[in-house]
């Protein structure tokens, strides 16, 4: 990692220090460009926005979806190479799973993660097998564990965060904790809870759990704001797939009128040539 990329880590770290931030999700450069734009002091891949843009679904239950339908490591690992390379602002990548059961995928997963100049990662607990969609606690723990091992093997600042799906599948609380609690000790430096998403359940996350909490807002909309989140004592908030789906949503509105009616209306609302160029120059 160059000085630069490597100052833009060590930022990255320091924002997991105290506080709260936002930290939105784009999908390709263009996307990241608009958010660093914005004035975010960093962005994170989505790995759903990713498979959208090419025309993949996301990782998910294989039975629907079938193991060879999801998007592979070295393509996704391609698209956050894009990224890290346009922007001048610390990228966290969307890992999944790790791209294999085993810990040492996992810990080769991070180790292009770091080669590709991502800031962190995130690493699930989701297996995509609905006979048993998350893995079992102690292979999870040593899949953090072999995280960990791999960021600190590569000398770089990397904030490395443990992933719960526990939510996601109607399990209870306890059991989220449990297994948050068990990625930090493990080496996470961040734990994510997808799922929780009203106050009553992430203030126990956040009185429960041994390091910081990363939530995840935008899902089907939400009354909470990014204050009401820093009130609650939330680190770090991102926003998934959700700016993807909703830009997917409007493509799909103007496709449905051109073919259905014929009609332009949907350009009424676009950005001009010279807004986007301006953006993009």
């Amino acid at each position: 990692m160059d000085g630069d990329r490597r100052a833009r880590a060590e930022r990255f770290v320091e924002l997991h220090r105290e506080g709260c931030f936002l930290l939105p999700n784009a999908w390709d450069v263009g996307s990241a460009r608009i958010l660093e734009a914005a004035g975010f002091p960093a962005v994170a891949t989505t790995s759903a926005g990713i498979a959208f843009s090419l025309g993949r679904p996301d990782h998910d239950f294989f039975a629907e979806q079938g193991a060879e339908g999801r998007v592979d490591r070295e393509t996704m690992m391609r698209r956050v190479r894009e990224i890290v390379d346009e922007v001048g602002v610390p990228v966290s990548a969307d890992l999944e799973e790790g791209y294999g059961e085993a810990p040492e995928a996992v810990a080769a997963t991070i180790s292009m993660a770091l080669a590709a100049g991502a800031a962190g990662g995130n690493i699930e607990d989701f297996t995509g097998d609905r006979t048993r969609p998350l893995y079992d606690t102690a292979l999870a723990v040593d899949r953090i564990r072999a995280a960990r091992a791999a960021v600190d093997a590569g000398g770089e600042p990397f904030v490395l965060v443990g992933r719960t799906d526990a939510l996601q599948i109607d399990a209870s609380l306890d059991e989220c904790v449990r297994r948050a609690n068990a990625y930090l000790a493990a080496g996470a430096d961040c734990a994510f809870v997808p799922g929780a998403a009203d106050a009553a359940t992430i203030g126990t996350l956040v009185r429960e759990l041994d390091g910081p909490l990363n939530v995840v807002m935008g899902l089907t909309g939400n009354a909470l704001s990014l204050e009401d989140l820093r009130a609650l004592g939330v680190r770090r908030v991102t926003v998934g797939g959700s700016i993807a789906r909703a830009m997917y949503r409007h493509l799909l509105g103007a496709a449905r009128e051109l073919a259905e009616r014929g009609t332009f209306s949907y350009a009424d609302d676009q950005l001009s040539q010279k807004e986007l160029n301006d953006l993009f120059r």
